[in-house]
C-alpha cells in the first residue's frame, strides 16, 4: 500500500510540473538560450505588437504637464500607449532626485510587465553624456572632448562605470553614449561630445567607455548597454553647422571616421544612433549602404540600430527624399532602422500598418528588427529584473566617484602658455578674477547637464563650486576680487582707477570661453571669441600684472588678437562639477598640469588643418614654406595636437628600434627614454606617430599610432616601448575598406625625435 500511495504522489508530482512548466513559456524560461527565447516570444506576437516595439517614444507623450522636465508619470498616457499601442521604449527626462525617477519608472515597468498580454517590458533610453547628466545628485564628470585631453582610457572607463553604477538601478538600461564622431571640424556645436580629432584617440577612448559602462559588475543584476553615436560622418559638415550636409569620399570615411565606430563593436556596444545629416547626398537615416552594407555586413554590428530625434520625419520636411511620412518610414527601415525614435506621436506606428496592409513591408522585414530589440533585452535581464530599487541610493554622487570625477577633471585641463613662468602662482596676496566663468556653475559642464541645453543657474548643486569660490578655497589667505564689470573705454578716471587696481594685485585671471550650448542651438557663425571678452582682455592687458587667460568652452575660439597680451593660457574645456577645483589646483600648482590638446587649436577663423592632414592640404610657392609644410608642421594651427605644458620638464632620448626592416607578419620594437629632468612629480603622455613617406592612397603627414601616460618623480627616468605590428598598425584602407599593407620607407615620431623603418614584402 505504502508503495502505491508513494506511486500515485510522484504521478500527482509530475503532473503538477508538467501542468507547470506548460504555463510558464519558453520566453519566460532564463534557463534557454537567448535566441530560443527570442524566436519562442517573437513567435507569439501579433503584427500590431511587433510594430510597437519598434516605437521609441518621449517622456512628454506620458507624464504630468508634457514638457520635458517633468518626470511624474500619468498612468493613463502610459497604460494607453502600451496596452493598445504596444509601445516598447520610452527616453528622456531631465535632472529629478533618484525617489522621483524610481517612482515613475517602477509605475511604467508595472505596466508593461503585468498588464499586457505578453510581459515585454519597456526598455528606458536616456542622455546621460557626462554622468548620469538627467540625475539629481550624480556625479558629473568632464565632457569628452576632456576626457581626450587626458589621454588616459582610464577616465573613459571610470566615466562609463559610474554612470551605470548610478543609474542602473533607477531603470536606465539604456545610455545615449558615446560620440564616437570625431572632432575635425572645430566650429561644429558638437565638437566639445567628442573625444578629439584622432580616429586612434577616439576609439581607445570610446571602447573603455563601453566596457566601463557595459561590464560593471556591480550593478548586478542589472545591465546597461552603451549607443554608438553618430553613426557616420555626422561631425565634419562642409558648413561646420550641425545636421547640415557632409561630403567625404568613402575612402575616408573608412580611414578616419570608421576606427572609433568599429572599435566600440568589437568592445560589444550592443546599439547605435544613426547621424542625422546627409552623407554625400544621401541622409545617412535613408542609406542602405551605410545602415546594412557596411555597418551589419562588413563592420560586424548585429544590435539595434536607432534613429536620432524624429529623423524619419525629417526625410521628408528637412531632407526632402520623401513625399510623406509614410514613403519616408519605408525607405528608413528598409535602409536597416530598427527602432525610430517618433518621439512625440504615433506617426511610425500608422505608417507601418498602412505599409502591411498595403503589402509594401512584409513581416519578415519587421521580424529581423524586432528580434534584435528583443534580444536586446533579453541580453540586459529585462524580463528577469524588469524594476528598478531604491536601497542603493548611497552610491549616487559617492565620494570616491566625486574623487575619480576630479581626478580626470585635473588630468583635462592643459596647460597651453606660462610666459615666465607666472605659474603656479606662489603665495599671492591679491588675485583680481573677471570673465562671464568667473562666478558661474553651469558654463564649467556644457549642455546635456541637469538639462538639454544645460540647466539653469540656481539647478546646480549648492556645493559646487564655481572659480571664484574654489580660488577662495585655494588661497585661504589671498584676497580673491571679483570683477563683474570693466570700466567703459571713454572714462579715463574709471578706467585709470581700475589700472591702479589691477597694478596691485599678483595676478590677474580672467575666465573666458562659452556658455552651455548643444546641437542646432549652438551653431555660429564666427569661431573668434567673442567680441566683448576680447574688449575685456585687451584692457586688462594693459596691466603689468601678469594675465593667465581660462577657457572654459566647448570649441578652440580664436584668440590669436589678443595672444600677445597673455602670460598664461590654459584650456580648461568642459571639465564637470569639479572643474572649478581642479583649476584653481593648476593655478596654485596644488596640481601638475598633464592634458594635452586632443585637436589642433586654430590660429586663424578662415583656414585651419587637422594635425593628420595631407601634404597637399597647404600650398606654398616659396620653396623653404613647402618644406616645413612637408615635415608636418603647418603655420595654421595656434598650438598643435598634442601641445601641452607642465611644471616639470620632460626629456626624450634614445630612441632606439630593434631592427630597421620588418615583413608583414612580424614586429618591430621601438623604445624610447623619457626623464622628468624638472623638480616635481609629474605626468607625460607618450604620443607616438608614424609616417608613410609613399602610398598609393596620399597619406597624412603623421598619424598617431599609440600612447601611453606615465608619471615620474623629479630625476626619474623610463623607458617606454611600442611594438609596431605591421597588420595592425601600418595598413591603410582603399575606398571599400579593403586593408593596403604597401612596402616602402616609414618615419616613426615621439617626443620630437625622429627615425625611420622599412617594411619590406
Amino acid at each position: 500500500m505504502k508503495i502505491f500511495v508513494l506511486f500515485l504522489v510522484t504521478i500527482m508530482m509530475t503532473m503538477v510540473q508538467n501542468a507547470a512548466s506548460q504555463d510558464v513559456p519558453p520566453y519566460k524560461n532564463p534557463a534557454l538560450p537567448v535566441e530560443d527565447r527570442v524566436e519562442d516570444l517573437l513567435a507569439r506576437m501579433t503584427i500590431d505588437e511587433k510594430i510597437g516595439q519598434m516605437t521609441q517614444l518621449n517622456i512628454t507623450m506620458i507624464n504630468t504637464t508634457g514638457q520635458q522636465r517633468d518626470v511624474e508619470l500619468v498612468p493613463e498616457k502610459a497604460r494607453d500607449l502600451i496596452l493598445n499601442h504596444h509601445i516598447g521604449s520610452f527616453l528622456n527626462g531631465e535632472s529629478v532626485p533618484a525617489e522621483e525617477w524610481y517612482d515613475y519608472m517602477s509605475q511604467l515597468m508595472r505596466i508593461s510587465v503585468e498588464e499586457t498580454r505578453l510581459g515585454i517590458p519597456v526598455i528606458y533610453g536616456i542622455d546621460h553624456i557626462h554622468g548620469a547628466s538627467y540625475l539629481e545628485g550624480a556625479t558629473y564628470f568632464p565632457q569628452g572632448i576632456n576626457l581626450g585631453a587626458t589621454f588616459n582610457p582610464e577616465h573613459s572607463r571610470q566615466t562609463g562605470s559610474v554612470t551605470a553604477m548610478e543609474s542602473a538601478d533607477l531603470g536606465h538600461h539604456w545610455v545615449f553614449a558615446p560620440v564616437l564622431d570625431l572632432g575635425e571640424e572645430q566650429i561644429w556645436p558638437r565638437f566639445w561630445e567628442t573625444y578629439g580629432e584622432d580616429p586612434y584617440l577616439a576609439s581607445v577612448m570610446g571602447a573603455a567607455y563601453v566596457d566601463g559602462l557595459q561590464n560593471n559588475e556591480e550593478i548586478a543584476p542589472y545591465k546597461v548597454t552603451a549607443t554608438a553615436k553618430h553613426y557616420m560622418g555626422y561631425s565634419s559638415p562642409g558648413s561646420g553647422w550641425d545636421r547640415t550636409p557632409v561630403q567625404i569620399g568613402m575612402q575616408a570615411i573608412h580611414e578616419f571616421h570608421r576606427p572609433s565606430f568599429q572599435a566600440a563593436i568589437d568592445a560589444g556596444i550592443k546599439t547605435v544612433m544613426v547621424n542625422s545629416g546627409e552623407v554625400n547626398g544621401v541622409p545617412v537615416h535613408a542609406s542602405y549602404h551605410f545602415l546594412t552594407e557596411l555597418l551589419r555586413e562588413q563592420m560586424g554590428f548585429e544590435g539595434v540600430i536607432l534613429t536620432d530625434w524624429a529623423d524619419i520625419d525629417k526625410l521628408v520636411n528637412f531632407h526632402r527624399v520623401s513625399e510623406n511620412f509614410t514613403e519616408a518610414t519605408l525607405l528608413s527601415v528598409m535602409a536597416g532602422i530598427d527602432m525610430s525614435m517618433t518621439p512625440d506621436n504615433l506617426q511610425f506606428n500608422d505608417s507601418m500598418k498602412e505599409l502591411v496592409a498595403d503589402g509594401r513591408m512584409t513581416e519578415e522585414r519587421i521580424d529581423e528588427s524586432v528580434r534584435r530589440i528583443l534580444r536586446l533585452k533579453f541580453d540586459l535581464g529585462l524580463f528577469e529584473h524588469p524594476y528598478p530599487r531604491n536601497d542603493r541610493f548611497d552610491r549616487i554622487g559617492a565620494p570616491e566617484h566625486t574623487a575619480a570625477a576630479l581626478s580626470a577633471a585635473e588630468e583635462s585641463l592643459v596647460l597651453l602658455k606660462n610666459d615666465g613662468d607666472v605659474l603656479p602662482l606662489a603665495n599671492p596676496s591679491t588675485i583680481i578674477l573677471a570673465g562671464p566663468t568667473a562666478n558661474n556653475k553651469r558654463n564649467l559642464s556644457g549642455g546635456w547637464t541637469i538639462a538639454w541645453q544645460g540647466g539653469e543657474e540656481e539647478r546646480y548643486p549648492e556645493d559646487m563650486h564655481t572659480i571664484y569660490t574654489a580660488l577662495q578655497e585655494e588661497f585661504p589667505d589671498a584676497a580673491i576680487e571679483l570683477v563683474t564689470e570693466m570700466p567703459a573705454a571713454d572714462d579715463d578716471a574709471a578706467v585709470q582707477a581700475f589700472m591702479n587696481q589691477l597694478d596691485a594685485a599678483d595676478m590677474i585671471v580672467y575666465a573666458g570661453g562659452e556658455e552651455p550650448y548643444t546641437e542646432f542651438v549652438g551653431n555660429i557663425k564666427d569661431l573668434t571669441l567673442a567680441e566683448d571678452q576680447r574688449n575685456d582682455l585687451e584692457l586688462l592687458g594693459r596691466s603689468d600684472t601678469p594675465l593667465a587667460l581660462v577657457l572654459v568652452q566647448g570649441r578652440p575660439r580664436i584668440i590669436t588678437p589678443v595672444y600677445s597680451s597673455l602670460d598664461a593660457i590654459v584650456h580648461a574645456g568642459l571639465p564637470g562639477f569639479e572643474g572649478a577645483e581642479a583649476i584653481a589646483g593648476l593655478i596654485s600648482g596644488s596640481i601638475n598640469p598633464s592634458g594635452k590638446l586632443p585637436f589642433s587649436y586654430p590660429q586663424h577663423t578662415g583656414h585651419y588643418l587637422n594635425y593628420n592632414h595631407k601634404s597637399s592640404d597647404v600650398y606654398f610657392f616659396n620653396p623653404q614654406e613647402a618644406n616645413h609644410i612637408a615635415q608636418g608642421s603647418p603655420n595654421t594651427s595656434l598650438f598643435q595636437f598634442g601641445d601641452g605644458l607642465s611644471y616639470t620638464q620632460f626629456e626624450y632620448s634614445d630612441l632606439v628600434l630593434d631592427q630597421a626592416e620588418v615583413t608583414d607578419g612580424g614586429t618591430i620594437t621601438a623604445s624610447v627614454t623619457v626623464t622628468n629632468t624638472g623638480d616635481r612629480e609629474g605626468m607625460e603622455s607618450v604620443l607616438w606617430f608614424t609616417r608613410d613617406m609613399v602610398g598609393s592612397i596620399t597619406r597624412p603627414v603623421k598619424e598617431l599610432k599609440h600612447f601611453e601616460k606615465i608619471q615620474l618623480e623629479p630625476g626619474e627616468s623610463r623607458t617606454v616601448t611600442f611594438a609596431i605590428v605591421p597588420e595592425e598598425k601600418l595598413w591603410f584602407p582603399d575606398e571599400q575598406g579593403n586593408k593596403l599593407l604597401e612596402p616602402g620607407a616609414f618615419s616613426l615620431m615621439v617626443g620630437g625625435l625622429q627615425t625611420e623603418f622599412t617594411l619590406q614584402d
